[in-house]
């Protein structure tokens, strides 16, 4: 799916590729009930090896998983190293060139993405603001329904995630930490290896028809073992978008472009429940606006845009 934008954006990208996500503005929400909920902790196990694989597997051990104390997040260690970023298949587009070597420090990376459950927790504190709304696509009391307790948060501004990620103590990815923690070392376009997207490895292609349970797709897991790097929810990043930045991008620990100022555009990754194969690759590179600071607070447009079908995960530094 691509981005659509009004006449003048699409003008002045025109040369730029991205995804298009259905937007709905940002808004301080009131609470239908109040959530009780509470996050599920424990590394989420899983057993079967994905259709294809390039690299071994790591094994899990004590030295690199950890738990979150805020909200009971499992963490996972992706160790320094350099790896191939950007478009390495036919489905490629110009904002993925050109492929080139990023060298990364260590960094942990959430297993998986932040749930209702555990965003309930930072808004029960006072420090997140509420969901934009509190629908799913097809659940109208999703956020706060405790039957999707362990399922991705969304209706998420970019504003509101990277408010979450700091109360937490954790940050969100910079854009070439999230494709490391998805592609690993080697170069395959999908975390679990080359197998298209299907039933067994994501939630994708419209199977499901809205978002699963975080952690339900043990065979995609990525090389790091981090889970739903694919599917069920796009996820915000930290970086802003361009798509010519990969001309111009540090090899070294990159953070993205300045504020291009055409929107205030942020980088969204890895696809949705309703997306296919072209999307939910590692290299593929989504956009949405972002927060606009020169706006005022009591403005939506200050926060930025928000969708069903854009969650997020936290990072952080060892």
């Amino acid at each position: 799916m691509k981005k659509i934008f009004p006449f003048l954006f699409s003008f002045l990208l025109a040369a730029c590729q991205g995804v298009a996500v259905t937007v709905t503005e940002a808004v301080v929400a009131t609470p239908l009930i109040e959530s009780t909920s509470t996050p599920t902790a424990g590394l989420i196990q899983f057993t079967t090896t994905p259709a294809v694989t390039f690299t071994p597997e790591p094994t899990v051990t004590p030295d690199n998983v950890k738990i979150s104390p805020a909200d009971g997040m499992t963490q996972l260690l992706i160790p320094a190293g350099t790896f191939k970023m950007g478009g390495l298949d036919v489905l490629l587009e110009g904002d993925e060139l050109p492929a080139h070597d990023v060298t990364l420090d260590a960094f942990w990376m959430d297993q998986v993405e932040v749930t209702n459950g555990m965003y309930a927790l930072c808004a029960q504190a006072g420090a997140c603001r509420l969901p934009v709304k509190f629908n799913s696509d097809n659940q109208l009391e999703y956020y706060n329904n405790p039957q999707f307790r362990d399922y991705p948060v969304v209706q998420i501004t970019w504003y509101d995630a990277n408010s979450y990620c700091q109360w937490t103590g954790r940050r969100l990815p910079t854009e070439a930490e999230w494709e490391r923690a998805a592609r690993g070392d080697d170069l395959r376009p999908y975390p679990w290896g080359g197998e298209p997207p299907n039933e067994l490895n994501s939630n994708s292609n419209n199977i499901a028809g809205d978002t699963t349970r975080v952690g339900s797709y043990a065979a995609g897991a990525s090389p790091f073992g981090v889970l739903d790097m694919a599917g069920n929810v796009w996820e915000w990043v930290a970086d802003y978008y361009s798509g010519r930045y990969y001309e111009e991008s540090p090899s070294v620990n990159p953070l993205g472009p300045e504020n291009s100022g055409l929107n205030h555009l942020r980088v969204i990754r890895g696809g949705s429940f309703q997306d296919n194969q072209f999307d939910l690759r590692v290299s593929n590179r989504g956009y949405e606006t972002g927060p606009d600071p020169t706006v005022a607070s009591s403005e939506a447009a200050y926060y930025g845009r928000s969708s069903v079908k854009i969650g997020f995960r936290c990072a952080q530094t060892p």
